[in-house]
């Protein structure tokens, strides 16, 4: 095999996969290299929910351009990747409701399948619920979840098919230069040459960053979920729901299972070592979810809990990612800090990332918004809510 190639792709997530398939079907020569086995990463975990209520227009974009990737995931891409489509209901306290009314009236306007529905209407989509809060909520009929490792691995193998040489379980040790250009990456079983290098390595992403010289404000946040068996009468399957007063989302798992995380900016202190954190969600999670669930949904009081996990988000200042070549003509290129929204945004971003490398425009969004020098220039990319991880 030789080892001079147009691009070397470091990270086998989502991001890794979706962009080394989209170059790879321009032409280009890929590689990537992945420390682990690909699909045992964060996106192989993530809670996978595919939704498109952002208030933002490129984010609006982007989840809408994902979601139909996923819904023609065979044709698109190939494979399986286990999109179940629920709905996603959005609620949000009175403060918020304008910032609701707002956001769907962007997320229409580009085309967004959403409404504002009334607790009455809730009601019939969601028997049980504990409505006595809520003023209305934002419905989107055509979001659910997906399979997270199914997809993952899917797109690698989309991309090996498509010619792009994937190897797992070979770490970036060294990212090399000539100047102020990039030349290559050496690993312990070889060396890499290409003219271009894309960090997509998440959660990994600021000490991969620090290899090109490059210090870039992404932490390694560890984050849990919990799973919790629906008693007898509520064996159907719900929407994905986003509770913003009890800061919590849920949706349905297979197994008659609901699985529960949080929405909480707080989650960017638990800050860890991504190599060395627990993995095993801890007993007061289960319990603060379990409560919380039960507030919004008093019907899961007889639910019995049954596991969870913990992964990691790869966390930025405000919540969104770097998506940059940094610095401008090294040919080092930045994909992470997604913060939880990588995933359903997965399909686009190897897509316009592919257009950033290529100096192609295929798509109607760019990486404007999520270009590095926004920090230095305190123009953070900024949602309706006070939730930053919801956009």
């Amino acid at each position: 095999m030789t080892n001079k190639f147009d691009v070397i792709i470091i990270g086998g997530g989502i991001m890794g996969c979706a962009t080394a398939l989209q170059l790879a079907r321009r032409g280009l020569q890929v590689v990537l290299l992945d420390k682990d086995v690909i699909g045992n990463s964060p996106s192989g975990k993530s809670s996978a929910i595919i939704r498109q209520h952002y208030s933002n227009e490129t984010t609006a974009r982007m989840a809408l351009y994902s979601l139909r990737i996923f819904q023609n995931f065979d044709a698109e891409i190939g494979g399986e990747c286990g999109f179940t489509t629920t709905g996603f209901v959005a609620v949000a306290p009175k403060a918020d409701r304008a910032g609701l009314e707002a956001n769907v009236a962007l997320q229409q306007s580009l085309g967004i399948k959403t409404e504002i529905i009334s607790t009455e209407r809730l009601d019939e989509l969601m028997p049980g619920l504990d409505r006595a809060d809520l003023v209305a909520a934002a419905y989107e009929a055509e979001s659910g979840y997906a399979d997270p490792y199914l997809t993952v691995t899917s797109y690698a193998a989309a991309a090996k098919r498509a010619g792009v040489v994937i190897l797992g379980e070979t770490a970036v040790t060294k990212i090399r230069f000539a100047g102020k250009k990039v030349v290559g990456v050496d690993t312990a079983s070889g060396s890499y040459d290409a003219p271009v290098v894309v960090n997509c390595a998440g959660a990994w992403g600021a000490q991969v960053a620090k290899m090109a010289g490059v210090d870039v404000p992404i932490d390694s946040c560890r984050v849990q979920v919990s799973f919790f068996k629906r008693p007898p009468g509520y064996e159907k399957p719900h929407p994905v729901f986003a509770d913003f007063i009890n800061a919590t989302y849920f949706r349905s798992e297979t197994g008659n299972l609901t699985l529960v995380g949080l929405i909480d900016p707080s989650e960017a202190e638990a800050i860890v070592d991504p190599d060395n954190f627990a993995q095993g969600v801890d007993d007061d999670f289960v319990m603060e979810t379990g409560e919380r669930l039960v507030r919004r949904y008093p019907s899961m009081d007889a639910a019995g809990f049954t596991g969870g996990y913990a992964s990691l988000y790869a966390i930025t200042p405000d919540w969104h990612p770097i998506i940059d070549e940094l610095p401008v003509g090294s040919g080092f290129y930045v994909c992470s800090g997604f913060s939880g929204h990588g995933f359903k945004l997965g399909p686009a971003v190897g897509v316009m990332l592919a257009d950033l490398i290529t100096d192609e425009k295929t798509v109607p969004f760019d990486t404007q918004l999520f270009r590095f020098a926004r920090f230095a220039e305190s123009d953070p990319v900024r949602g309706q809510y006070e939730y930053s991880i919801i956009g």
